[in-house]
């Protein structure tokens, strides 16, 4: 374990077995449909990266970038898009893989923004929800782990940059994140 983990809150083996899971539900759902797998960069990556893998299906990869949080554990409740998606959304079925449901502000202006050019549907994916940090309605469609309102890092989330590179989910030490600066 990581010098700066309190304690592992999801091991690999459990982010395994759930990622199986969430895929088998979304083939099941999306059979003979095609759609866009729009990944929320850069926490999704290591997450989309396994359940592309486990969907027996043909799809489109496209990627966003958009924060409300910066290097904060916080969200600043102003949503910036860095970089929208590339591909047209225009009549499109779009699943929107994230890391993490936290806040919802960024999600839910990232959905807002897609039905605005005209997607055919918009669903949401994600491994982890903290549904008692919601500050919107946003629900997901599809949801691997409800967890508790602790600040986690590891299989793509971080803090600043660092711990995306763990294969397990854990809780980031309280001074960790005091210490911590690019």
């Amino acid at each position: 374990m990581h010098k700066d983990i309190k304690n592992v809150l999801v091991s690999e083996k459990e982010i395994e077995s759930i990622v199986n899971t969430l895929a088998k539900q979304i083939e099941k759902d999306y059979n003979g449909r095609e759609f866009i797998m729009l990944g929320l960069l850069k926490g999704s990556i290591v997450f989309m990266a396994e359940l592309m893998k486990n969907i027996n299906l043909d799809f489109v990869i496209d990627f966003m970038v958009a924060s409300s949080y910066g290097g904060e554990t916080e969200t600043s409740g102003i949503v910036k898009i860095k970089k929208d998606i590339s591909v047209s959304a225009s009549g499109k079925d779009i699943l929107i893989v994230e890391d993490i449901i936290d806040s919802g502000v960024t999600l839910d202006f990232i959905v807002k923004h897609l039905k605005s050019k005209n997607a055919k549907s918009v669903k949401i994916c994600t491994l982890f929800d903290k549904p008692r940090r919601r500050l919107t309605n946003i629900k997901p469609d599809y949801s691997g782990i409800t967890i508790p309102d602790e600040f986690i890092v590891g299989y793509g989330l971080d803090y600043n940059e660092k711990y995306r590179n763990l294969p397990y989910v854990g809780i980031l030490k309280d001074e960790a994140i005091n210490k911590i600066s690019i």
